[in-house]
């Protein structure tokens, strides 16, 4: 058999068939002839693991059972998070009201009431209602004629008191020859004479012994006036306690009606009942703060500001009751996205005014935070927006760990001088909390936080793949069907879905499964109704579908048709025909992010007499990643294990990547550099009409790559534009066969024989295929087959060690 028989023997073994290139879907397996004919989608699609693991997280009622919902973006995981937390919230479950309420013993630190459902409500506006009407009856009970006549009755019986004690004692101190004066500071004497006080004149006529006379008796006298002063104060102390006996009387006969009424009403709620046991004994010791005096009355409006602080605490917000969350609306538990989880909006806070100039504030600005609406129930946070937000993850993780929560200054933390005045009492939590994030979050939370394996014990990943099924096929019609309802698209028939099932195989790249990134199948569903508006079809088929996913890749392209233009100019040195000696195209892929493309560049080899081994120019001048740099150190464990068992390698080998100016990493291509070598080291030419992709191990087993129909499809597009020769096409390792879903003009290229596409398993069935002569085997002397690649190099080699030696380069 001659050379080029061989050669075509070896390509026709390793060419794949057109049916192997793409998964196509029969339209005609559909019953239905539009997705107006498909039931509804009633679950997620292709996520049987996440859904189970996320109901038996669901349903763990334990301490430290929250929830990490895992996934890539665009998978559903929010979307079914959300669809599977609301209906378990329809499960029955016990909620409370909750409120603050002023602390009467310590303003600054307001009181929680833990109320039944609905409670809250009917409190505050009761307690408002009380407020009002004892603003009304205690000032009307004190302007009573029954109170004033009781009042001016115990006044009179205080002043003859009070004037029976001042005569005796102005009758003792006549006895002392003085006379008694009150004053504001208590009883004054007043030296005297025959019943009249002494004047200035009369006091300056007496003689020193006459004075000394007179300040003996008036200290005698002083000692009197100290009893019955104590008489006059105990009388005026007993005045005063029965005057605030009646005071409160008055005012628990105006006010106990009400509060009496509202115990009645509350009777069920210990709780209450306390509290109004509280409020009623701060009523009686501030009656005051509900009289208004008449120049009260009159004052101007701004005086009011200044008015509010002399009277009470806070009269009468004090006796208001701060519902902070209401419960009386809510359905089962409840669910809260928190959708700006920053610390105040997730803890609460306590908001301040200017008065004048002054922050103040009380219990009444007190705000909930999204826990406060969430207890009882479930809140769902995305993992980069809590992460992102100060002091909030630690704020979660306190309230976690200490099952409540309490409203702080995030000064108190940080250090910072703080102008808190209020300490609200901790409230009690219970939620479920359920944070939505990637694999790369939850990893790095896991090591590196050592609360967060106690507090989320639950993990529910999300699958970017599906199988590829009838029943996976119909839920993504049923998928369709529920995206045209709800957001007025066109219906699709089912040449239309068959294609968008092929897409999503594409995207999953893989033959076998259908993709579950639905938010890049959504994009293609509104463009391609779009499509069909524009068209005037009033149903969206196959050709809608076509031309969405065209116009989705040109809307991105721009670069590639760049990448391509400079190819075509020359610009960009790629070889479509004849064979050159150690030149390979590589293939590479462009990741812009929402689009990604593939196209050759040249990788070349030379070798010649050295020590250094393989030097990859790419890492010696800081452009390659560490990934292609291990390719690179692999194939010099190859060249050792085949060539150099009985011998040194005297090698040195420069691979490059021709024209690479951004950097270079993965190990894709560390087979198209051992070929190179090989080819180098033979000095046989290689096909320049193939292209290679595959890395390699250090026994010469090709392994699978990633984005095998970008690269195929990226040199195909060289090859058409420069002139396809038909015996163009691209190597690919043998496990990449399941992952080929290829444009159909690539296809039809092969099914006429213009472009090939092989597959490899060995380094050895590569270098034939691009060489067009046989690798070689050992026989059983050790040596290499004459007229192979392997003997070839195995020679040059050996002339290498002999020139080595002779140039006394080896030791």
């Amino acid at each position: 058999m001659d050379q080029s028989k061989k050669e075509q023997t070896m390509k026709q073994r390793a060419t794949i068939s057109p049916e192997f290139l793409k998964r196509t879907v029969d339209y005609t397996q559909f019953e239905f002839e539009t997705t107006e004919q498909v039931p509804k989608l009633t679950s997620i699609v292709g996520q049987e693991r996440g859904r189970a693991v996320m109901k038996f997280g669901l349903n763990v009622n334990k301490v430290g059972y929250n929830i990490y919902v895992s996934g890539i973006a665009g998978t559903g995981k929010t979307t079914f998070t959300h669809s599977l937390v609301k209906q378990f919230a329809k499960k029955e479950t016990k909620l409370f009201d909750w409120c603050y309420v002023y602390d009467f013993e310590d303003g600054h630190k307001p009181k929680v009431l833990k109320l039944p459902v609905g409670m809250g409500k009917s409190l505050q506006k009761d307690m408002e209602k009380l407020v009002h009407n004892l603003k009304i009856d205690i000032p009307r009970a004190f302007n009573d004629e029954n109170y004033q006549k009781e009042k001016a009755t115990l006044i009179r019986e205080f002043n003859e008191k009070s004037g029976e004690i001042f005569k005796q004692l102005n009758i003792v101190a006549a006895k002392y020859g003085f006379m008694i004066r009150q004053s504001s500071s208590g009883f004054v004497t007043v030296p005297s004479k025959n019943g009249q006080p002494l004047d200035e004149e009369e006091y300056r006529r007496l003689n020193d012994e006459q004075l000394k006379e007179i300040e003996k008796k008036s200290a005698l006298l002083q000692e009197k006036v100290i009893d019955y002063t104590n008489q006059i104060r105990a009388l005026e102390k007993e005045m005063k306690e029965t005057l605030e006996k009646l005071d409160q009387k008055v005012a628990l006969t105006a006010a106990g009606y009400h509060i009496e009424e509202l115990k009645e009403k509350y009777k069920q709620c210990t709780t209450v009942i306390t509290y109004l046991d509280t409020v009623q004994n701060d009523m009686l010791n501030h009656i005051g703060d509900f009289l208004q005096s008449e120049q009260e009355r009159d004052a101007h409006p701004l005086t009011e500001m200044f008015r509010r602080s002399s009277k009470g605490n806070h009269f009468p917000n004090k006796y208001y009751i701060h519902l902070l969350v209401d419960n009386s609306e809510t359905k089962g538990a409840p669910v809260i996205t928190a959708d700006n989880p920053t610390y105040y909006n997730l803890i609460g806070k306590v908001e301040y005014e200017s008065r004048m100039g002054v922050m103040t504030t009380d219990f009444t600005k007190i705000k909930p935070g999204f826990l406060h609406y969430a207890n009882g129930g479930y809140i769902i946070i995305q993992a980069k927006d809590i992460l992102t937000k100060s002091f909030a993850w630690e704020g979660l993780k306190r309230a976690l760990i200490n099952h409540k929560l309490q409203i702080e200054n995030i000064g108190e933390h940080s250090g910072l001088i703080t102008t808190t005045s209020l300490n609200p009492e901790p409230i009690p939590l219970d939620v479920k909390v359920i944070i939505i994030g990637n694999l790369d979050i939850y990893q790095f939370l896991y090591h590196y936080d050592e609360d967060f394996s106690k507090l989320f014990k639950i993990k529910a990943d999300f699958d970017v793949e599906m199988d590829f099924n009838v029943e996976n096929m119909s839920k993504l019609a049923s998928f369709i069907h529920t995206h045209c309802n709800e957001h007025q698209l066109r219906h699709f028939d089912r040449t239309a879905v068959a294609k968008i099932v092929e897409y999503s195989t594409r995207i999953a790249g893989h033959q076998n499964k259908l993709s579950t990134r639905f938010n890049q199948l959504v994009e293609v569903i509104y463009e391609a109704d779009t499509w069909a508006k524009m068209m005037d079809d009033q149903i969206v088929s196959a050709k809608h579908i076509m031309k969405a996913i065209k116009e989705r890749i040109y809307r991105s392209n721009l670069y590639e048709e760049k990448i391509q233009e400079s190819i075509d100019e020359g610009t960009i040195l790629i070889n479509t025909d004849g064979k050159i000696v150690g030149q390979v195209n590589g293939l590479a892929v462009y990741n812009l992010g929402q689009y990604q493309f593939g196209k050759p560049a040249r990788i070349t080899a030379t070798t010649f007499v050295g020590q250094n081994g393989i030097i990859n120019i790419e890492r010696e001048s800081k452009m390659s990643g560490n990934i292609h740099n291990k390719g690179v150190y692999i194939l010099e464990g190859y060249l050792g294990q085949q060539f150099a068992q009985e011998q040194p390698l005297a090698l040195t080998a420069h691979i490059a990547f021709e024209q690479s100016y951004g950097g270079v990493d993965g190990d894709s291509a560390s087979s198209t550099e051992l070929y190179a070598i090989l080819s180098s080291l033979a000095e046989v030419p290689i096909d320049q009409g193939l292209a290679v992709t595959g890395s390699v191990n250090q026994k010469g087993e090709i392994q699978p790559i990633g984005g095998v129909n970008e690269k195929i499809e990226g040199f195909f597009e060289v090859c058409k534009n420069k002139g396809l020769t038909g015996k163009q096409g691209v190597l690919i390792p043998h496990q990449n066969v399941k992952n080929l879903m290829l444009k159909e003009e690539v296809i039809e290229s092969v099914e006429n024989g213009q472009f090939h596409i092989y597959e490899v398993k060995t380094v050895e069935e590569g270098i034939e295929i691009l060489t067009g002569v046989p690798a070689g085997q050992k026989n059983e002397h050790g040596n290499y087959e004459d007229e192979t690649i392997y003997k070839k190099v195995e020679e040059k080699l050996k002339r290498f060690i002999k020139l080595s030696k002779k140039h006394a380069i080896l030791k």
